[in-house]
């Protein structure tokens, strides 16, 4: 993942941050947490929305030749068939979907294994757990962090893996720690011994090249209210081909004519269950049809393509080169003012980058809310007017820093978040010992 460390200059950062609704005066560094919206993309879906509420009837026998319109672009980005792509609102409700129905059909079941690493993200790994009522078993990788190569990633998940696991959930981009897992020699490694592959893809939509198709995962989640900058709520679930038609025969999983239903089912079930239309496929009728639900944030990611297409030259491509340059900028900035090394290599940075910080101190609590919570990050918010994610991490007492690059973020705010940190962690006691350089 290589490209030229490029980025906009702090001015034109700043002209471009006049195309988001952003509070002039916080220093917005949390992107990644739930994305942000260009005024564009805010003005297609409150014209949708009228749209809806001027005539409804119109709009829903309109709405399956435009959730069409909006598959397809999606899944041009995504080099994908966009046949294979259901929308959710959000990833962890992919993930959910797809444990779900693996527990209900029976292809998850006593003795079998789920594999996951620490790096996952809390709520789609709490999925996991669905299938431990059924006598599966969830087993945790453990991935360094920080590390040296990307080739710890792939030899602690390989290592953890036994011929009971059948299923694994992997991180693209992981939430807490910012690292671009390789996620192709994973996919290929655990499918040539037989295990699935469920890709937590939250973050990669918008921040990195996608040819899905290519990568032949089982499953793929992504959400494109974070770097697709569509409203919340967007997100898709790409399921391969052949585990659409997986028979769910052996839990007796039938329609009302008796007809096997596809193995990965909606979180509802609706009008496509018993629909008896030949033009669709079932997977098609039931992920298009499963209920009365705002789809206004899934119908603007034409506009989001668009809009974010059209802010450099050079498209999408050049504004991914441009926010991974800045992220290592400012991922540098840091490491030099807290005096640590580089905790992972470059290729292993997109949009987000997590600096370690000195744990926290002993008489302080991490808020039960998370990040979002952190007393940290309240501290640097409250004082500085900076927005930014601390996570206890990989335990409560140990902290991260992530920021995230976007568009609209200039250099000099992550000088000002590396003097802010500085400022704050100065303050607090003594005891608070910082973890060794590498």
């Amino acid at each position: 993942m290589s490209s030229p460390l490029t980025f906009s200059t702090d001015d034109e950062a700043r002209a471009l941050r006049s195309r988001w609704t952003l509070d002039p005066g916080v220093l917005f560094l949390n992107h990644g947490s739930f994305g942000a919206c260009p005024r564009e993309v805010l003005d297609e879906q409150s014209a949708l929305r009228a749209r809806l509420e001027r005539q409804p009837l119109q709009f829903f026998r309109d709405l399956e030749r435009l959730l069409d319109e909006s598959r397809r672009s999606l899944a041009a980005l995504l080099g994908a068939d966009a046949d294979d792509l259901g929308f959710v609102p959000n990833a962890s409700t992919g993930v959910s979907c797809v444990v779900r129905s693996l527990t209900a059909s029976g292809a998850l079941g006593p003795g079998d294994e789920l594999l996951t690493t620490d790096h996952a993200y809390n709520s789609c790994r709490n999925s996991l757990l669905l299938a431990t009522a059924q006598g599966a078993r969830v087993v945790v990788a453990r991935v360094p962090f920080p590390l040296e190569s990307s080739a710890q990633v792939t030899e602690a998940i390989l290592a953890a893996a036994t011929p009971r696991t059948k299923l694994a959930l992997i991180d693209h981009v992981t939430s807490a720690t910012g690292l671009v897992f390789p996620l192709g020699e994973i996919v290929q490694a655990l499918q040539a011994r037989g295990v699935d592959v469920l890709v937590d893809g939250a973050h990669a939509p918008g921040m990195l090249p996608l040819a899905l198709d290519a990568l032949g995962a089982a499953y793929y989640t992504g959400n494109c209210h974070k770097w697709l900058c569509t409203p919340k709520g967007s997100a898709f679930l790409h399921v391969r081909r052949d585990k659409q038609r997986a028979a769910a025969a052996s839990a007796g999983l039938r329609d009302l004519a008796g007809s096997e239903l596809p193995a990965i089912l909606p979180w509802a079930m609706g009008h496509g269950l018993n629909s008896p239309r030949t033009d669709r496929s079932r997977f098609r009728l039931l992920w298009d049809q499963a209920g009365t639900m705002d789809p206004t944030p899934w119908l603007c990611i034409p506009r989001a393509i668009e809009v974010l297409g059209a802010l450099f030259p050079g498209g999408l491509a050049e504004l991914q080169q441009r926010n991974r340059a800045l992220a290592l900028e400012g991922q540098r900035l840091l490491c030099e003012s807290l005096g640590v090394a580089r905790p992972a290599p470059a290729e292993m940075i997109g949009a987000l980058a997590s600096v370690p910080l000195p744990d926290r101190p002993a008489h302080e609590q991490p808020h039960p809310g998370g990040a979002l919570w952190d007393p940290l990050s309240a501290r640097l918010l409250e004082r500085h007017r900076i927005e930014v994610p601390v996570f206890g991490w990989p335990s409560p007492k140990q902290r991260l820093v992530r920021i995230a690059a976007q568009a609209y973020v200039a250099r000099a705010e992550f000088e000002s978040l590396a003097a802010a940190l500085g400022a704050e962690l100065r303050a607090e006691p003594a005891s608070a010992a910082h973890r060794p350089r590498r």
